[in-house]
């Protein structure tokens, strides 16, 4: 089996070439220009293509011929607009899958994280399962938009195209130079990172790259298609870890002071908050574009919220079983590390290579921002958001509609349109109801675009999925609404709108006065977001392998 893979120049796509090959399967390797293919090259049996996510005849190129695809390219970085966040999670993914669809692939993994069921205000949470919901506002846009993309990929399931999402958090092992770990380490390393457990046990599922290698595998060639078609797994270690203790035992291990004296967590998370807030002042706007805020809410909250999750689901339906337990992992680690020159050079910012993009044949398609899949309901319409219940219930495979075109460009809750053309807000695709033609999924991204958004699928009218204003943006928005027609209804398309300025979202837990469909971007918003495994004290430039401005593709999702 050939078996395309994004992501692979990173940390979990490096080891997922590796494990193909060892299983016997060809690789193709989808790597940006300018990235760093050296150790890929070496590889005997890995097909490189240049291209990324926004390339829709690179897709193409690297999808033909390839049985599965191990999708775990994303951005994860702690900076960027909505419309950054949603071209490269969401927009991608949706690209990426039309290609391997048209090409005939016949499975589709999708790299998720836990995060997408990250709550704004939430507090600890033990034991969660794949019947948790996802929530009413996300933490960031991170989190809104991968569960967004994980949505679409679990309603895209179809007999012959078997999807599915694997979870894991907090993904370490060697070759890591840009998760959590690595820059916790070099945060330890500098004394600049202070215990923030508050004095009690910060307890979490984290996830060895073997572990998370093996799951997706198993999703990828040999787990039943109609056991795990349309579901997503939470993928984890055996242990749960106690995550401050587990930090001062590498630290220990590797060398490194342990963490400094706690401070209250009050403190620590408004010092969060003030970094951000100052950090989104700086004047160079191309600067925040490319760095992190040295601390982030985010990371505040993944440092100092317990969370576990229940891998019964995976078990029982992919065969998984953790192959690497947490001694062996952490004697792996710290042999590789000492092989490195020890931590000051592990934890080192790598260069990165000149970034020199050669254009394909079709310019970038324009960014969308796809909402979640909606369910069918009864007669007709729609029943919101599809639920990871929903998702691990016993189902017959069933066909899904592509999005369909809204019914207006702005709307009710997210405050001026942007121009349409660039970042319109379709709604979700609807299941297709029992003896309809089957939709062809998404339109692909390298159609022209309508000025209303995503074209409908064939036999799918185009007001049959309604906007769904209960799926809320990370943060609810606390700009102007909408202008509105008569009796408080959405302006209809080509009304004048108020041409305002909108105020930054609101994900800092102040009231907000509305919500925002999530995916949908705003004109002129430049709020950095958190993401993936957040920032360690004492970060800055991101080493090589997170996101280019330049190229939406983005790193493997690794942190989470």
């Amino acid at each position: 089996m050939k078996i395309l893979i994004t992501g692979a120049t990173g940390f979990l796509g490096g080891h997922l070439a590796d494990a193909c090959l060892r299983s016997g399967h060809g690789v193709r390797a989808l790597v940006r220009p300018g990235s760093d293919t050296d150790r890929l090259r070496t590889l005997p049996g890995v097909e490189l293509v240049t291209g990324d996510l926004t390339r829709p005849d690179s897709l193409r190129r690297a999808a033909d011929g390839c049985e599965a695809v191990l999708h775990s390219a994303a951005r994860v970085v702690d900076h960027g607009t909505r419309a950054q966040f949603t071209e490269a999670n969401v927009t991608g993914t949706l690209r990426l899958m039309d290609a391997a669809r048209a090409a005939g692939a016949r499975r589709f993994v999708f790299v998720s994280s836990p995060s997408a069921l990250m709550h704004l205000r939430e507090g600890d949470r033990l034991g969660i399962d794949e019947t948790t919901p996802y929530p009413t506002r996300w933490f960031n846009d991170y989190c809104a938009t991968k569960a967004v993309a994980e949505q679409h990929v679990l309603a895209a399931d179809t007999a012959g195209f078997t999807t599915c999402a694997l979870r894991p958090r907090g993904i370490w092992g060697p070759r890591d130079h840009a998760g959590f770990l690595p820059r916790l380490m070099g945060a330890l390393h500098a004394g600049r990172l202070p215990d923030l457990s508050g004095g009690r046990p910060v307890l979490v599922s984290l996830c060895h790259v073997d572990n998370a290698v093996d799951a997706c595998l198993r999703a990828a060639v040999s787990a039943p298609a109609e056991r795990i078609g349309g579901r997503a797994y939470f993928v984890a270690d055996e242990e749960t870890t106690d995550l401050w203790p587990f930090l001062a035992d590498v630290a220990a291990r590797l060398g490194c002071p342990p963490p400094a004296p706690r401070i209250p967590l009050p403190a620590g998370r408004a010092l969060a908050a003030a970094v951000e807030a100052v950090w989104r002042l700086r004047p160079d706007a191309a600067a925040r574009a490319r760095t992190s805020p040295p601390i982030s809410r985010y990371m505040m909250a993944l440092l100092t919220r317990s969370s576990t999750y229940d891998t019964t689901a995976a078990r029982r339906d992919l065969g998984y079983t953790p192959v690497r337990t947490r001694e062996d992992g952490l004697a792996g680690l710290t042999r590789w590390v000492a092989a490195q020159g020890g931590v000051a050079s592990w934890t080192a910012p790598r260069p990165r290579p000149a970034h020199t993009h050669t254009p394909d044949a079709t310019p970038p398609a324009p960014a969308r921002a796809p909402h979640p899949p909606a369910e069918t309901a009864p007669g007709g319409g729609t029943a919101g958001p599809r639920t990871a219940a929903a998702h691990t219930a016993a189902r017959p495979r069933r066909q899904h509609a592509a999005p369909a075109t809204p019914r207006s460009t702005a709307h009710p809750h997210t405050g001026p349109a942007a121009d349409p053309a660039e970042h319109p807000a379709p709604h979700p695709p609807a299941d297709t109801p029992p003896g309809s033609a089957p939709a062809s999924g998404t339109a692909p991204a390298s159609s022209p675009a309508p000025a209303s958004g995503i074209a409908p699928a064939s036999g799918t009218s185009p007001t049959s999925a309604r906007g769904p204003a209960d799926i809320p943006s990370a943060a609810a928005g606390r700009g102007r609404r909408a202008a509105r027609g008569p009796a408080g209804q959405p302006r209809p398309p080509g009304t004048p709108r108020r041409a305002a300025a909108e105020p930054e979202s609101d994900d800092s837990g102040r009231p907000s006065h509305g919500t925002r469909p999530t995916g949908t971007t705003r004109a002129g918003a430049a709020r950095p977001a958190d993401a993936g495994g957040g920032a360690a004290p004492g970060g800055g430039t991101p080493r090589h392998g997170s996101t280019d401005p330049a190229g939406p593709a983005g790193r493997e999702d690794t942190s989470r």
